[in-house]
């Protein structure tokens, strides 16, 4: 059983600077919130780290669930020799699950991890609660994928939350110790971590958490609460250039999948939406072009949207972009005639070239902005992504003035101001 005394766990506050949580995991209980794939992989990673960890879910039997689903795949890591049973047995008794809806009564516990559904009003709703519980140090983190932080955060005017309280959110009380902790899906096999800093997320908070989920095996990066962070948000021309060359008739979607396999990409971008789920993918891309005021550059294509609203969801559904039976595709098979053409050919009907100048534009004016260094972005997309190179490696390789040549000839092309060149090259 955790101890829940808060005097026998060590504060935030009475740590080095830049060193949160950082002497014996086991006196440094960790609460989860959500019992989800996410929630329940977040409490796996902490749970082989050393920590105690509440997986805490508000609906009846949800957390036991989880807890009895990690204790199967920790015994399939012992059947395949990555994992001891006594580490697989030690690591599940550190997990206690929990059913509460109380979180206000949660008790104070150095790091909160929130993962539940991407919704800004529950969210808001939650690290209210919790703050209301524990500690004034205790460090707040969402696994949000694509939400504000600030919007977490701060007051608003809109939605269910609002309306509950007179038409205002209320803002939190010590919005400094909130911070985004984006891992990937799943979480014990993903490597990298986003640290998301909001406009009032204290510094020091933010060096810590790195500082954590490293200890913890994983490959932390730093950025500003952008919309879509790094990955999602540098990622979106790797779907919607696939996408508006299949729309156009420029190639099949297999054909294009094998353009960019053969570039070193470990699934090209229609496979990958599949697997994901177009819905997925699509309601990620629309809440970037939201939070960006709509721009150009990350419109959602109607193709997709087509998709989605024809229930066509990808390997979840049956069908997406192409049918599948036992999870195999049935009518992917390229154009290796095709492909050939296409790369290297006219820049129009080149997927690689295209989605390179593309990426690249989005790295570098991520960094322009002052949302994250070159280095780590680099590192995300490798990671997150497992794209062959990052934004900044391609842009050494090409140049500057080969990327920003390219997206002046799509701009051409296709005016509007998607294939704008950031003003860094």
């Amino acid at each position: 059983m955790i101890d829940t005394d808060p005097d026998q766990h060590p504060r935030a506050a009475d740590l080095p600077s830049g060193s949160l949580l950082a002497d014996d995991p086991t006196r440094t209980p960790v609460t989860v919130i959500g019992a989800g794939a996410m929630g329940s992989g977040i409490a796996q990673v902490a749970a082989r780290a050393g920590h105690p960890v509440t997986l805490v879910d508000a609906q009846p039997g949800a957390a036991e669930a989880a807890h009895q689903r990690l204790g199967s795949t920790l015994e399939k890591l012992v059947a395949k020799g990555r994992l001891s049973a006594q580490d697989a047995e030690a690591t599940l008794a550190r997990i206690s699950p929990l059913t509460t809806s109380d979180l206000a009564g949660l008790p104070p516990v150095p790091l909160v991890v929130e993962a539940v559904v991407e919704h800004l009003d529950v969210k808001r709703a939650i690290f209210r609660q919790l703050e209301s519980g524990q500690r004034p140090d205790t460090v707040l983190a969402t696994n949000t994928s694509s939400l504000s932080i600030d919007d977490i955060a701060g007051a608003a005017t809109t939605g269910h939350d609002a309306a509950l309280h007179g038409g205002r959110s209320p803002v939190l009380a010590h919005p400094g110790r909130l911070i985004g902790l984006h891992f990937f899906n799943p979480p014990p096999v993903m490597k990298l971590v986003e640290v998301v800093g909001g406009q009032q997320s204290e510094t020091a908070v933010l060096e810590a958490a790195a500082d954590l989920v490293r200890r913890w095996g994983k490959a932390p990066v730093r950025c500003s609460s952008t919309p879509g962070f790094i990955v999602n948000r540098v990622a979106r021309p790797f779907y919607g250039e696939a996408q508006r060359m299949v729309a156009e008739g420029l190639a099949d979607p297999a054909t294009v999948d094998a353009a960019l396999r053969g570039a070193g990409f470990r699934m090209g971008p229609f496979e990958l939406t599949d697997l994901i789920g177009q819905d997925v993918n699509l309601a990620v891309g629309e809440s970037v072009w939201r939070q960006t005021d709509q721009d150009p550059r990350y419109a959602p294509t109607p193709w997709q949207q087509d998709l989605v609203t024809a229930g066509r969801l990808g390997r979840k559904s049956g069908r997406g972009v192409f049918r599948y039976a036992d999870g195999i595709a049935l009518d992917a098979t390229p154009d290796e005639a095709r492909v050939r053409e296409l790369v290297g050919g006219p820049l129009r009907t080149d997927p690689v070239a295209r989605t390179i100048a593309m990426l690249v534009n989005e790295g570098v004016d991520l960094v322009h902005r002052g949302e994250a260094s070159a280095e780590d972005v680099d590192t995300a997309m490798r990671l997150g992504t497992n794209y062959p190179k990052g934004p900044f490696e391609w842009l050494a390789e090409l140049g500057a003035d080969t990327v920003r040549g390219r997206l002046e000839e799509l701009a051409h092309l296709y005016p509007g101001g998607r294939y704008r060149p950031s003003a860094a090259l």
